[in-house]
């Protein structure tokens, strides 16, 4: 099969061996496959993966238990080993010894098939377009946020960063409830959001009044410094983003202005598939280019054009 594999060094499309399944595997034909910020920065030398690069997709299960045989899925990320006490805890997302698709120890979806465990499938609702459904797992890192904090309809909100995580994480925040103020830099790109009626503004016209949630999402070592300052006294910071680089961090407004930090990461897929099928969220805006898998290198480097917003490969 075709796959595009990171070797540490390059990133080349090559034949390679289909993955082989088992009881708790199904192998799914990918269909689409999105390339996230995650998949520039492993490029980069986050996380020192090689092999497949990939977690967002949507594809039909080819082998595997008669049941799923032939169903549209995605699939959760997290290779979780269910036995250990953060598995038991209802923490699969952080087991100790889990591997991550196309991230950590387990090859990723940019390929024309991938290997996931059946307990990580998720049957996509007939409504739901390829083209939406391969939006799922970043749309579920953006519920996540609703699991770790309280959004009430009176929270003062400003999302940083409007880059494709940050424009979901503004739609899921203003469909809670909360005043949404998303800040950036490319006015259409903050256009999608006007649409949903979301009040947006340029970094450079931003006045940065303090609010009482902000979301970090700019995807650069920067936007920490920049949340931070966002953040009331008291109030709540939340992290989304996830880079190679280790840039120096002044904790002291931190402890100064008892700022709560929760890092933010993968999130639940039902309520992602939920807005996906009820259209509450506008993922279709956020495609910005489409190639085949077999210029998968070439789409890589378009999607790490400064404002360039979902890239997907289609196998």
């Amino acid at each position: 099969m075709r796959a595009l594999v990171w070797s540490g060094r390059e990133a080349r499309v090559v034949d390679r061996d289909p993955p082989q399944g088992n009881a708790g595997t199904a192998i799914v034909r990918v269909a689409r496959a999105g390339i996230c910020n995650t998949d520039l920065e492993l490029v980069k030398g986050y996380m020192g993966f090689h092999g497949v690069l990939g977690h967002e997709f949507v594809g039909v299960v080819d082998q595997g238990p008669a049941q799923w045989q032939g169903q549209r899925v995605v699939g959760e990320i997290n290779f979780a080993c269910g036995a250990c006490a953060t598995c038991q805890g209802g923490l699969p997302r952080h087991c100790p010894t889990r591997r991550v698709m196309g991230i950590l120890a387990a090859d990723g979806a940019f390929a024309e098939l991938v290997a996931v465990p059946i307990a990580n499938l998720h049957r996509v609702p007939d409504s739901v377009s390829d083209d939406e459904a391969v939006f799922t797992e970043p749309l579920a890192a953006a519920f996540a946020i609703q699991e770790q904090v309280n959004v009430r309809p009176d929270t003062d909100c400003v999302v940083l960063g409007d880059g494709k995580l940050g424009l979901l994480v503004a739609q899921v925040l203003h469909q809670a409830g909360a005043r949404v103020l998303a800040v950036g830099k490319h006015p259409e790109k903050q256009a999608i959001l006007r649409r949903r009626g979301i009040e947006t503004t340029t970094l450079a016209t931003w006045q940065g009044a303090p609010a009482d949630l902000v979301i970090e999402a700019t995807g650069s070592a920067a936007g920490f410094r920049a949340a931070v300052a966002a953040t009331k006294p008291r109030g709540t910071l939340v992290l989304k983003s996830t880079l190679a680089e280790a840039p120096e961090i002044n904790l002291a407004p931190v402890v100064i202005n008892e700022i709560s930090v929760i890092g933010s990461r993968c999130g639940p897929f039902e309520p992602a598939l939920r807005a996906l099928e009820t259209h509450s969220v506008d993922v279709r805006s956020l495609i910005a280019a489409r190639r085949p898998l077999r210029e998968a290198v070439d789409a890589l480097q378009l999607a790490a054009a400064p404002g360039t917003l979902k890239v997907l490969l289609e196998p």
